[in-house]
């Protein structure tokens, strides 16, 4: 790992043990996330204490996925890391697709903000599944975009849009004649309408999951990244970082939870000495011990392939389902030792449960990527038979 890489991620861990954590029972975290006003105070001290946007360096360089990998897992530490530190989802895949597709003018205009910490985003492209729209299947896009002149008029609905709500920079995904199509948009736009906010199991993110009602919304043609039917292919580009990224932050808060659970089992006796030298206990901490490394050293192989220039759409899978699965059971384990605390709000704990066991659907859920990966088996199969 490089020198710059491990004393960001040491900045940034001080940062979000010291001056965040304290931050987690705030009344300002709600049910659908923390409010703007924690979101903005949080990002005032980062940009204080150097750490916001740690991920991009003076000048606009992006680090290496490898070097993120280290400095996501310190932000993930705490819930509120992410989003104090500017490197939470949706902001950060979104960053890292403008980054790197963007036009100049483009950049200037919707990427700088986000770097800032002055705008959060969303990514408009999973549809409710009433509509029979796209989830996991993006070829089911019923959204529409149709040319009109210098403009593009689109509808349609979206579902699960994270951060939608209180955003100022929208990503939208759209089927034209060519196929599917990307937008950025400014928000809020009276075309763009909040249908309502989901009560979700997680709660970490600004803005909460709105289900989205997009009625004749006109985009200058110079906002369309990329060219028409370019969607897809652009969408790829931003898929296996993204889905990596999620993979980084979680494993810090799995890092943080167990901490919390093994201070607790060391600490409470029960039946004559401490919980940890019962070995139901003490196997269990065991395990994530285990559990923590296999997810580590599974982003780390994953970041390797990406800084090598590949997609890396069946390694990301891969990493997906096993650190996910990994998460969930270490998750699951800080819970059960620390018994009816666990269950409680007096530690983060109970909310890192939460959040991780939404992960296991989010960008994408375990069996999609378990198919994915059979039908590249059978490819391969084929293609070497």
């Amino acid at each position: 790992m490089s020198a710059r890489a491990n004393a960001i991620a040491a900045r940034v861990e001080a940062f979000v043990r010291e001056t965040v954590a304290p931050y987690e029972r705030d009344p300002r975290c709600g049910a659908h996330g923390p409010a703007a006003g924690l979101v903005a105070e949080l990002r005032d001290k980062a940009r204080a204490a150097g750490v916001l946007s740690p991920h991009i360096l003076p000048g606009g360089e992006h680090l290496h996925h490898a070097e993120v990998a280290v400095v996501l897992r310190a932000a993930g530490l705490s819930p509120l890391g992410p989003v104090a530190v500017n490197v939470a989802a949706p902001d950060e895949g979104n960053m890292y697709l403008l980054g790197r597709v963007a036009s100049d003018e483009q950049k200037r205009r919707f990427l700088d903000p986000l770097v800032r910490g002055e705008a959060r985003s969303a990514f408009f492209m999973t549809e409710p599944a009433a509509d029979g729209g796209a989830g996991s299947d993006p070829s089911m896009m019923r959204t529409t975009c149709a040319r009109d002149g210098n403009h593009w008029v689109i509808s349609g609905r979206k579902a699960f849009i994270t951060g939608a709500d209180g955003a100022q920079v929208g990503i939208v995904m759209a089927k034209a004649e060519e196929g599917a199509s990307m937008f950025l948009v400014d928000l809020p736009d009276p075309a763009i309408g909040i249908e309502r906010v989901l009560d979700t199991i997680d709660s970490s993110m600004p803005g909460g999951h709105a289900v989205i009602a997009i009625d004749g919304l006109r985009v200058p043609a110079d906002q369309m990244l990329g060219n028409p039917g370019d969607g897809f292919k652009l969408a790829q580009v931003r898929l296996a970082p993204a889905r990596l990224t999620h993979c980084m932050r979680w494993l810090g808060a799995c890092t943080r939870a167990n901490e919390i659970a093994t201070d607790y089992a060391c600490r409470r006796h029960a039946f004559g000495k401490p919980l940890v030298d019962h070995e139901g206990v003490g196997f269990m901490l065991a395990e994530n011990l285990i559990d923590l490394k296999q997810a580590e050293l599974m982003i780390d192989w994953c970041a390797s392939v990406l800084d090598g220039g590949e997609l890396g759409g069946a390694e990301s899978s891969m990493a997906k389902v096993a650190v996910s699965e990994a998460l969930m059971r270490i998750a699951d384990r800080c819970v059960q030792v620390m018994g009816g605390t666990g269950v409680t709000g007096d530690t983060i704990v109970e909310q890192v449960f939460r959040e991780v066991r939404a992960f296991r659907i989010y960008d994408g859920p375990t069996e999609v990527h378990k198919w994915s990966l059979a039908k590249k088996i059978k490819r391969d199969w084929k293609a070497g038979s």
